[in-house]
């Protein structure tokens, strides 16, 4: 299949204009989302995406420099959003590790005696992070596979210039968090992290959720209740208002090939 020079506006995206990058196929009709002051964020497909499309731009990311996003737009169209785009250089500054430890540490000093409770077998004291889990498949190809489950929701294609998924949240200044955390950069990293350990992808985005394909997930429930400890620093809503506690959310985590956020 030919290779296609990148458009005006995808070049746009780019610092260096998009120099010498290239797509496997002419996308369908879109357009650039933009900043309150004009800046280019990311660009976005009209209609839903194309069956296989998230999987061809994903296969083809080191030529183009462009993650594929699936946008999910339940609540809120993209075309609404309010977007702040950052550098993604500056998640090099921050760790999973540090992030997990301080909210953490915050919760714990303002929260009830009895709410630790939440937090069992861990409490009062940050376990750190999960060690690795080890892969069952490629994790390209199980980005693939929970992309092709996703497709019939019919959402939009979305690209943004980044060089790994984790990213791509900085890049398109995605704010879904805002209420558990003001700032996205050090949310990106741990995002880095899970794809270094868990064979992680980030395949959608929505309005306030992010879907992670998982290739390496926890086999059993004490490195689940670990990655429980992870997730609910990075999104407790999905823990208190879903299971209920660390021990019940880690059971839903063994053996899973996705995960799924979202913040109230």
């Amino acid at each position: 299949m030919e290779d296609h020079q990148l458009t005006p506006e995808l070049r746009q995206l780019f610092a260096d204009g998009g120099k010498g990058r290239t797509l496997p196929a002419v996308l369908p009709e879109g357009e650039l989302l933009r900043t309150e002051d004009e800046r280019p964020a990311f660009w976005i497909s009209f209609d839903p995406s194309p069956p296989g499309l998230w999987s061809a731009m994903r296969a083809a990311h080191r030529r183009s420099g462009l993650w594929p996003l699936l946008l999910e737009e339940t609540h809120q169209p993209w075309s609404a959003a309010r977007v702040v785009p950052d550098d993604p250089a500056m998640i090099d500054h921050f760790t999973a590790e540090g992030f997990m430890a301080e909210v953490w540490q915050e919760w714990v000093a303002q929260a009830a005696p009895q709410a630790l409770a939440e937090l069992e077998p861990f409490g009062a004291l940050c376990p750190g992070l999960a060690e690795p889990g080890v892969p069952v498949a490629d994790p390209d190809v199980v980005a693939d596979w929970f992309a092709k489950s996703l497709e019939d929701r019919g959402m939009p294609l979305g690209l943004a210039a980044a060089g790994r998924g984790a990213d791509a949240l900085v890049a398109t200044g995605w704010q879904g968090a805002i209420h558990h955390n003001e700032w996205q950069v050090p949310m990106a990293a741990v995002v880095r992290s899970w794809e270094d350990r868990f064979g992680a992808r980030v395949v959608c985005l929505g309005f306030n959720t992010i879907d992670l394909s998982v290739a390496a997930p926890p086999a059993d429930l004490e490195h689940a209740l670990h990655v429980a400890a992870e997730h609910w620093t990075f999104c407790p809503d999905n823990v208190i208002q879903g299971a209920g506690d660390l021990r019940g959310y880690a059971e839903q985590l063994v053996g899973g090939h996705s995960w799924s956020f979202w913040w109230d």
